[in-house]
């Protein structure tokens, strides 16, 4: 554990805590004095172990007060064998639990994962959230006691076992708590995409049975308000980001739901707590909608606290008494990789998360990044291509030296990494760039102390990828599904691969002990693509067929060919650097086409695509011999230039298929790049496949009229 000299401040703590509940600090002592004397502990108050200024706890009877109870040691998660099934689409179902006999790790619940980080990182800083330009902090001791509050309010409202608590609303310290604390209580933890619409929202409630909902705004509030008729489960409505403009009826703030909360006595919740076991549903992440209606996918408490130690352990994230992790937390907690990462990992191993501002993927990100110099971050594709063009656009501005110096950097780096990855015996000269130049860009994007940077979510080009080997900055793969508990497979330091990742497994160090660390509860299906099946897979989906553990994407033509798109796309990419984005289409068509987009700078106040191209789009005009500077030039002109070089770039794909069938034979640029607002990306910036088909039907069907002739 950190020395307690590192232990974190309280009085920012107090003021949030505080503001949950009218009457002050004194909320939170006895909250803590009520679970001292709930377990038979006499509360010293004399103790130096600070909560509120003025109000102290004693750090001992704390620690006592938390741990397992004896009931839940003695159950230690030991099945009673009816639960044969390895699938279920029941909410309340139970599953036979998977476990290898190399892995004998035996499965616990969220309240036992949370229970033992208690116990060695409790006066460490747990959240940390800017409120009126100044960075505040709360503890996991305080986590703890919050999720705690939060679960007996929600059993006040009405919370019935495996009904769920949805959450609609950005990245904050109550979503976390509210999670944990649904979980306490029994519920299922369902989050909906801000995005969503009022349509969307009510889907995801209506299917989860959503007792309560928790929003962030009055913006999120409306949504609900307006299809609530048609939620039967829907019994109340919690907001927390802003005060409802005028009080309604089953509509509460966050502090009274914290004062409900009170009137529940400790024994009540720690009796839900001891009966939950590792092999029921907790967790309804839905999917994006980039596959058609948003689908749910049940995640046991197993799947949770199984993939927070493992699929962190390969990418060699630390355990706090090792160093204790910082990260920003911006990407949407509906999606599980962003959950995974941020909300159950970080309880797992005692990570600081800090949460950056609502608009973070409008701009305000490299500013969070620089004030909290995270040591691990994540993104998916389009963040890193975000960075990447920003820095090209600020290079492209730059005086002549510093550009040259740049490049130089660069590739003297990227050399270095693609001919030696990973070697600590750096030449003089790529230790002279990474000095003098690229430590001072890292900074610049707040990665001056980041040790681990992944992607995942989509597939990266390999443009990226070098660009950010050229910054010293490997990109570590993750890979995986909502039905996987999120990464499968996964590289970081220890085992890392450019273009590709590997699946789960323990790094060197920890190989000496290989029959608890390694996962050897996991397993893959190689064919043409890959289906995996392990603890980490889903229990089931509501309303759905099993599937046996296994999944896949293709796009099978009308000749009966299983064609993957994603390489082929990524491919056209790799070789068309003005392309954005590329979609194959010919499920049940007679031939492949693709429709394309191209890159265009982003409104920085809308993240909308405007009509200009990106300094490196440009660049690709002026070496095919075009002067266009806009996609609307190119588009309504058919710019023979810009079209023959892109025909030249699809026909080199072409001759690298694997075969005939995998030949791309017609393509279309689109006017206008993909986006969120445009319907063709979802929330974490991920094709959605159908949507695109529908909105671009007539051009695709262009493709194919000759055919039918």
């Amino acid at each position: 554990m950190l020395d307690s000299a590192e232990a974190p401040q309280d009085s920012s703590a107090a003021r949030f805590l505080s503001r949950l509940r009218p009457g002050g600090p004194g909320c939170v002592r006895k909250l803590s004095l009520n679970l001292q004397y709930q377990q038979g502990i006499r509360p010293n108050v004399t103790s130096s172990s600070s909560l509120t200024d003025g109000q102290t706890l004693s750090k001992e009877s704390l620690s006592h007060a938390l741990v397992l109870s004896s009931s839940e040691k003695e159950k230690d998660v030991q099945l009673d064998g009816s639960e044969e099934k390895l699938w279920t689409t029941r909410a309340d179902g139970r599953v036979r639990t998977r476990i290898h006999p190399t892995c004998p790790q035996p499965p616990y619940t969220v309240h036992q994962m949370f229970s033992e980080t208690l116990d060695k990182y409790g006066d460490l800083r747990a959240i940390g959230f800017k409120r009126q330009g100044t960075w505040e902090h709360i503890s996991y001791s305080q986590y703890y006691l919050l999720a705690r509050k939060a679960a007996k309010g929600f059993l006040k409202l009405g919370l019935e076992p495996a009904h769920s608590v949805a959450i609609l609303g950005f990245n904050s310290p109550e979503w976390f708590f509210s999670a944990v604390g649904t979980i306490f209580a029994g519920g299922i933890v369902t989050g909906i995409y801000t995005t969503s619409s009022p349509e969307a929202c009510q889907h995801i409630a209506h299917d989860s049975r959503a007792n309560v909902i928790v929003v962030d705004t009055q913006k999120q509030l409306e949504k609900i308000l307006k299809t609530w008729k048609d939620l039967p489960h829907l019994k109340a409505v919690v907001i927390y980001g802003e005060a409802p403009p005028e009080k309604m009826a089953s509509v509460y703030t966050m502090e009274e739901l914290m004062e409900l909360g009170d009137e529940l006595p400790e024994e009540a919740l720690d009796s839900i707590i001891n009966t939950q076991q590792p092999n029921q549903c907790c967790v309804l992440v839905y999917t994006s909608g980039t596959t058609g209606s948003p689908k749910g996918v049940m995640l046991s408490q197993d799947n949770i606290t199984w993939t927070a130690r493992y699929g962190s352990q390969a990418g060699n994230i630390q355990p706090a008494e090792v160093q204790q992790e910082v990260v920003v937390s911006y990407l949407p907690l509906s999606h599980i990789a962003a959950q995974i990462y941020d909300l159950w990992t970080g309880i797992q191993w005692g990570a600081q998360v800090c949460f950056a501002e609502p608009d973070a993927l409008k701009g305000s990100l490299v500013n969070t990044l620089r004030e909290v110099e995270p040591t691990s971050h994540m993104g998916v594709p389009r963040v890193w291509e975000k960075f990447m063009e920003q820095i090209q656009a600020v290079a492209a501005q730059s005086g002549f030296i510093r550009r040259k110096m740049l490049l130089w950097a660069m590739s003297v780096t990227l050399e270095q990494n693609l001919t030696c990855p990973g070697s600590d015996l750096k030449p003089f000269t790529a230790r002279l760039a990474d000095y003098l130049v690229l430590a001072k860009v890292r900074q610049a994007l707040g990665f001056a102390k980041c040790q681990k940077s992944f992607y995942g979510a989509a597939p990266m080009t390999a443009e990226t990828q070098h660009f950010f080997l050229g910054l010293n900055i490997p990109l570590y793969a993750g890979y995986g599904l909502s039905e996987t508990s999120g990464p499968h497979f996964m590289s970081g330091p220890c085992n890392y691969r450019l273009y590709r990742c590997v699946p789960q497994q323990a790094s060197p160090q920890q190989v000496s002990h290989p029959s608890r660390y390694i996962p050897s509860r996991c397993e893959v299906l190689l064919r043409a693509w890959h289906c995996p099946r392990h603890p980490q897979v889903s229990t089931g989906l509501p309303d759905a067929p099993a599937s046996r553990g296994w999944g896949q994407e293709l796009i099978i033509t009308a000749g009966g060919e299983n064609v993957p798109p994603v390489p082929i796309e990524e491919a056209v990419k790799m070789e068309l650097p003005i392309v954005s984005n590329a979609m194959l289409i010919g499920d049940q068509r007679k031939f492949l086409s693709m429709l394309l987009t191209l890159k265009c700078v982003l409104d920085p106040d809308t993240s909308e695509p405007t009509d200009n191209l990106t300094e490196p789009a440009v660049a690709f005009c002026q070496r095919v011999g075009s002067k266009a500077t806009t996609v609307s030039e190119i588009v309504g002109t058919k710019d023979e230039a810009v079209y023959q070089a892109i025909e030249q770039g699809i026909q080199s794909v072409n001759r690298n298929a694997a075969a005939r069938p995998y030949h791309i034979q017609k393509w279309a640029i689109l006017q206008r790049d993909f986006s969120i607002s445009g319907g063709e990306l979802g929330p974490t910036m991920k094709v959605k496949r159908l949507t695109v088909l529908d909105k671009y039907k007539d051009i695709i069907d262009s493709f194919y009229q000759e055919q039918k002739k």
